[in-house]
This record gives C-alpha cells, sequence and structure tokens, in this order.
C-alpha cells in the first residue's frame, strides 16, 4: 500500500517532465519556421510603396500615335525606382536592398486606342470645309458626309453643330478609337457613372 503511494507522484512527475521537454522540442523545432514567416511578412511588395517613397519615369512616346510605347488592352506601364534605403520585393519577387537606381516594380498606366484620324485635321476640316461634309467623312460617315454636301451643312447650322461636338471631342471617329492629341496637350475625359461605379461616402471632418 505504501508502495503504490510512493510511486503515484512519482510518475506523475515523470509525465509532467516528458510533457514538458515535448513542449521545448516543439518550441525550439518551430522557432525557426516562424522567425522566417516573421521576416517574410515584414518584407513587402515594391507595388505596395507610399507615395514618396519612390518616383517613375515619364512614359516614352510614340510621334506617331502620341500615346505609349507598348500600349496593349489600354495598358502600359512605366519604369518605377524605389528611394535609397529601402528594401521591398522586386517585379521579379526577390527582395533588394534599393540605392535609387535599381528598378523595383513597373506601374500601369492607361493609354488610348487610335487609329489614325488626327484631332487637328477633324477639327480643320470642320472648320474649313464642313459644310461641304469634309469632317465626316474623315471620320468615317459618308452618309452624313453626303447629306451635308447635297444641304451645304444643313445651311450652315449642321456645319456649325458639328464644330463644336468635334471641338469638344464629343463626335469622334466612326470605329470607336481615340483622336491622336498631343500626349501632353488638350485632352478631354468624359466621366460617367453605371450601377458598377464605387460611389465613397464623402466623410466630412
Amino acid at each position: 500500500m505504501a508502495a503504490s503511494w510512493a510511486s503515484g507522484p512519482a510518475s506523475a512527475e515523470a509525465v509532467a517532465a516528458r510533457l514538458l521537454g515535448l513542449l521545448w522540442l516543439v518550441t525550439v523545432t518551430t522557432r525557426p519556421w516562424a522567425a522566417a514567416a516573421a521576416a517574410d511578412e515584414e518584407t513587402f511588395k515594391c507595388e505596395d510603396l507610399k507615395v514618396g517613397q519612390y518616383i517613375c519615369k515619364d512614359p516614352q512616346i510614340n510621334d506617331a500615335t502620341q500615346e505609349p510605347v507598348n500600349c496593349t488592352n489600354y495598358t502600359a506601364h512605366v519604369q518605377c525606382f524605389p528611394a535609397p534605403n529601402i528594401t521591398c520585393k522586386d517585379f521579379s519577387g526577390n527582395e533588394t536592398h534599393f540605392t535609387g537606381n535599381e528598378i523595383g516594380f513597373y506601374k500601369p498606366i492607361s493609354c488610348r486606342n487610335v487609329n489614325g484620324y488626327s484631332y487637328k485635321v477633324a477639327v480643320a476640316l470642320s472648320l474649313f470645309l464642313g459644310w461641304l461634309g469634309a469632317d465626316r467623312f474623315y471620320l468615317g460617315y459618308p452618309a452624313l458626309g453626303l447629306l451635308k454636301f447635297c444641304t451645304v451643312g444643313f445651311c450652315g447650322i449642321g456645319s456649325l453643330i458639328d464644330f463644336i461636338l468635334i471641338s469638344m471631342q464629343i463626335v469622334g471617329p466612326s470605329d470607336g478609337t481615340s483622336y491622336i492629341i498631343d500626349y501632353y496637350g488638350t485632352r478631354l475625359t468624359r466621366l460617367s457613372i453605371t450601377n458598377e461605379t464605387f460611389r465613397k461616402t464623402q466623410l466630412y471632418p
């Protein structure tokens, strides 16, 4: 009876010692993995840098189209350089300590699809030969051009309306492309709201 009482606490202590040893082994084994995971979380992508932590080059403009070179699906990319002494993952996924001369990522910018229709030419034709329908013929509307030619620009009223619409870039080429306008020139962007437009509630201080 005395032996059983003596063996009880001894066995409990042995079990507790084994549990402590197992916990210590698990902690030592998983510590490097936890440290590595924490390091991965701390190293962010260069695309996530805030404004002022990087600088991007101006896009290279095609002289013929006046759009950024390599414009595909209305999107082009420019080179961006993180500021010196910033460490982040570059476009290849490599963790890099930047000095200000290395490319960190490529920032997408919007571009337009053009097909050879010049805005300056369209406005000039509408101003001087609009009563003959030359502007509509140039933009790919032969029926309206012929109608303006036969009616002398709808007695001048249609010519005036077309000049305003073309000048404001409301009427464009018939194929749906955009005018060729100087990249840093006077471009108009029409804003629209649809059911998919995200509207954020305005917060006032």
